[in-house]
């Protein structure tokens, strides 16, 4: 079982703002020559940005969204960041977040990728609506520099022309790659002159797309990324299209909406006895077990944070993988799981944001990961 790092925070200058759209930026970060090995990233990662808002610990995951060659030479992370209404974190940085601003980020962490060879030959479709084409972005980029051979197909869901983030750069790519890149806009509140390209990006028109205009059979790996009910319909019309699940990554992202009640974890509260390694240090502590009320249950990242010990967190909403973790001993249950597939749960990796006590006893190493 190989032993991954465990994330960390460092502080980084914005170096360069560019807005996309009226709605949302990229923001370029400079990663200093000392840093730059801790922020190499795989396309399809994400990075974890850190506010002190409201006097409280606020985090948000943001996908990378360019290539891992272009990182390499300017030495620059860009993210992009969608305004969400009532979003806590993406108007505070569209609002105040200037160039020469610093910024705490942690390393890279996320699983939307698949290896990348130079010699393959294959064929990559990634669909995508609104702000989920960062990290999508990033993999098409990635992948025309990397793979010679290899060719990309992207359908892209959108209101309309001026709402699409990255509009200008995907076409850029699409002039410099005729004959690996094909990009297919749909837009759901502007005419584009067929009815194929018109409407929302869902379950049948998704279908429609592939059935009409790509060889679903020469599919080697699709990467799905967008609203929710965007991605349920596409991981639908995949599998109808007899697309092999194995090869659907879907990047669901969201944040944690704090519980109105927080457990009081007592001598006197029924709680499991807690063991949890970071940095090979064993730390003891207790979490309660789980109550009929989702909403207020203790987790095991919420104890071990309650210890003062600095653990690796981002979403707290079992989308991006970041507090991941393998139980060494006793049981826990997740109650939400977007991130880890069946072969890593088998292997005892759980998501610590999500997990209720069941055994009296529980080991957890935040040390594999």
């Amino acid at each position: 079982m190989t032993t991954a790092s465990t994330p960390q925070f460092h502080k980084l200058r914005v170096a360069h703002i560019e807005p996309q759209t009226a709605f949302g930026m990229a923001v370029s970060l400079d990663v200093p020559p000392e840093l730059r090995a801790a922020y190499r990233f795989v396309a399809g990662q994400f990075v974890t940005l850190r506010f002190a808002l409201n006097g409280q610990d606020v985090r948000r995951a943001y996908s990378i969204c360019q290539s891992t060659p272009d990182f390499e030479r300017s030495g620059l992370l860009r993210v992009g960041i969608k305004r969400v209404i009532g979003g806590l974190v993406s108007n505070h940085v569209n609002d105040t977040v200037r160039v020469g601003h610093v910024m705490d980020v942690m390393t890279p962490d996320g699983r939307f990728h698949t290896p990348l060879e130079t010699g393959n030959s294959n064929h990559y479709l990634g669909i995508a609506g609104g702000s989920g084409i960062t990290p999508v972005l990033s993999l098409v980029a990635t992948t025309l520099a990397l793979e010679p051979n290899s060719r990309f197909t992207l359908l892209y869901g959108n209101r309309s022309t001026n709402q699409t983030m990255f509009a200008e750069e995907l076409q850029n790519i699409k002039d410099s790659h005729m004959a690996r890149f094909s990009l297919i806009n749909v837009m759901s509140d502007e005419d584009q002159g067929t009815d194929i390209l018109n409407g929302l990006l869902d379950r049948a028109k998704i279908s429609d797309l592939l059935s009409r205009l790509v060889d679903v059979d020469t599919i080697n790996d699709v990467f799905v990324c967008g609203p929710g009910p965007m991605m349920d319909g596409a991981e639908a019309a995949l599998l109808d299209a007899g697309v092999d699940p194995a090869h659907v990554h879907i990047e669901r992202f969201g944040s944690f909406t704090p519980a109105a009640v927080l457990p009081d974890v007592t001598d006197d509260t029924p709680a499991a006895s807690l063991t949890f390694v970071i940095d090979g240090k064993q730390r003891h502590t207790r979490v309660a077990y789980a109550t009929d009320d989702q909403q207020t249950n203790d987790t095991v990242l919420e104890a071990g944070l309650r210890t003062g010990v600095v653990l690796p967190f981002s979403c707290k909403a079992g989308n991006c993988c970041t507090c991941r973790a393998r139980v060494l001993s006793g049981e826990v249950r997740m109650i939400k799981n977007f991130a880890l597939n069946a072969q890593e749960v088998a292997d005892g990796f759980v998501l610590t944001c999500q997990c209720v006590p069941v055994s009296n006893h529980i080991t957890i190493s935040f040390d594999e990961r």
